[in-house]
Formats: C-alpha cells, structure tokens, sequence
C-alpha cells in the first residue's frame, strides 16, 4: 500500500505564494473567474468579496480536496516534496487536466526524470505564455527534485 501524504507547510507556501491573495473576484488569463488563493467554483462571481480569513478557508479546503486526488491518482512510491510539488500543480491546472497529463503518466511508469520534465510543458493560458506560470513550474520542478 502507498503512503498517503498531506500537504507539508512549504508546499502550502508554494501554492499561497504562486497562487497570490485576491480579495476581489477577478477573471483570469483563461477567462475562469477566481477569488482568494486560486479558489473557482460556481461560488465565484463579478463583484464577490471576501476576507484574507474567508481566502484562506477556501484555500484549506481546496487544498484538502486536491490532496485526496493526487493521492489517488499517483499509483508510484513518492516522497514528501514530490507530493507538495504535484498538488501545487495539480490545484492551479485542475484534476482532470493533471490526470491527463504526460506529467503524472511518466511518473506512474516509474520514469521520474520525464516527470520533472513535464512541469514545464504547462505554462500557457489562454494561448499565451505567462511568466507567472513559467516561473510557478520551474518552483514546482524545483521542489519536485528536492531542491529549495
């Protein structure tokens, strides 16, 4: 049986500090409205507020969501910064984009370095590249390998 991991305190960083605080709702580079720390939902519209306590609830339990996935659908023996590093990616593509992606493919078959690798194919929205993505993956890469 896997280990089934929780998100450890600088994966939750990693993912607070891509992710940024916005207290007010806002459509982001994909057209997706987005409030808090990356939250969407159908909870999420023009001119919602909410408080940096009510952000980070949502983040907690978007978080905790994304958690149980990622520990579902890795079907390999990882380590702690490995997980922190998926969830963070995992919650900023969506589950159903990480499941299909050729990211968590080569790290089910075992091939690691393919895994590391993939990060970096996904820092496009709405067609374009963005810089805050390209340097979201690369942080996530970085922790992925075990490297601060």
């Amino acid at each position: 049986m896997l280990q089934e991991f929780g998100l450890s305190a600088a994966g939750l960083e990693l993912i607070r500090s891509c992710e940024g605080l916005r207290e007010v709702a806002y459509q982001d580079a994909a057209g997706v409205w987005t409030i808090g720390y990356g939250h969407t939902g159908a909870d999420v519209r023009a001119g919602r507020h909410v408080s940096e306590f009510e952000a980070e609830a949502l983040l907690r339990a978007d978080v905790a969501a994304t958690v149980r996935f990622v520990n579902k659908v890795v079907t390999v023996a990882i380590v702690q910064c490995q997980f922190d590093a998926l969830v963070s990616f995992c919650y900023n593509v969506g589950r159903g984009s990480f499941e299909r992606s050729s990211l968590l493919l080569a790290l089910n078959r075992g091939d690691v370095r393919s895994a590391a690798l993939g990060f970096g194919a996904w820092v496009r929205a709405g067609g374009k590249v963005l810089p805050g993505l390209v340097a979201r993956r690369k942080a996530e890469a970085a922790m992925f390998r075990g490297m601060p």
